[in-house]
């Protein structure tokens, strides 16, 4: 056995396991609760200064949402 070490692989990349997609087709994740596409599937491609308006429009919308819960 070597005393030298020898290096130890780290964990993959991420979204290296998954298929490249087709053209034409998106890549954005599906909203698991309304399995239309997510509100931050394309956040990446936007400018960072965009990404708060991003969130604050999904924050009231699940407001909006949940507001609902109560009159069930």
């Amino acid at each position: 056995m070597s005393d030298q070490h020898q290096p130890v692989p780290g964990p993959p990349r991420p979204g290296a396991d998954r298929p490249v997609p087709a053209e034409g087709t998106s890549t954005a994740p599906a909203d698991a609760a309304s399995g239309g596409p997510s509100p931050f599937g394309d956040l990446t491609a936007r400018p960072v200064a965009e990404h708060v308006a991003v969130f604050e429009a999904e924050h009231d919308r699940l407001q909006r949402e949940l507001s609902t819960v109560d009159q069930l």
